[in-house]
């Protein structure tokens, strides 16, 4: 464990490897689980507002899911507040697209200029998950292992991907250039001090 501007981050994030593969989930942590991405509460009112101007581009079964709801609910598991799903799990974002991959409608919005908002940030950070309480200051970043990655793991390890690594963009997004720059000097430290003999 390391500890960066305050923030706990664990060895896994500096060890492990990582390169999404799509081709081979083909998106599937938009459709596996029992709970939505997790929400920041400042993302809340911006999901509202993407609801309405996102509308004609929802597919059918998300329009039913949310004709008369909003597109986040409390989730007990998450103690806060994720992404509203469909009944059959999938996001209320998602839509398929070539080849059976699942595709984000807003991340798709953002990059045709209907909106400055990428993605919501816990999405964008997969696969490390935020743990934090503002009560008592404390933020943790751990690695979040999922068998439906595997082929993402395989890919990091040839490539040699750390998870910080192929995450610059969303921790830059996240905690600032700053922060980036003492992890990567982190994990460039540890992965030479666990190969000295």
């Amino acid at each position: 464990m390391h500890i960066i501007e305050n923030i706990l981050v664990s060895d896994d994030i500096l060890e492990r490897k990582f390169a999404c593969q799509l081709s081979a989930c083909k998106g599937a942590c938009c459709w596996e689980g029992d709970l939505g991405a997790p929400l920041k509460e400042e993302e809340l009112p911006i999901l509202d507002h993407l609801k309405e101007i996102l509308w004609d581009d929802l597919t059918e079964k998300s329009k039913v899911t949310l004709k008369d709801a909003k597109p986040y609910k409390y989730y007990a598991g998450l103690e806060g507040f994720g992404t509203e799903l469909n009944r059959d799990g999938s996001c209320v974002f998602l839509k398929i697209g070539e080849e059976g991959i699942a595709k984000c409608i807003i991340e798709e919005a953002y990059k045709n200029g209907k909106t400055d908002f990428q993605k919501p940030i816990s999405c964008h950070l997969y696969p490390i998950r935020v743990e934090s309480n503002p009560d008592v200051f404390f933020t943790a970043l751990n690695y979040d292992e999922w068998d439906i990655c595997a082929e993402a793991c395989k890919a990091g390890e040839s490539m040699s991907i750390p998870v910080y690594r192929f995450l610059k963009e969303p921790l830059i997004r996240a905690f600032g250039e700053d922060f980036y720059e003492a992890l990567e000097a982190a994990g460039e430290y540890h992965a030479n001090s666990s190969t000295k003999p």
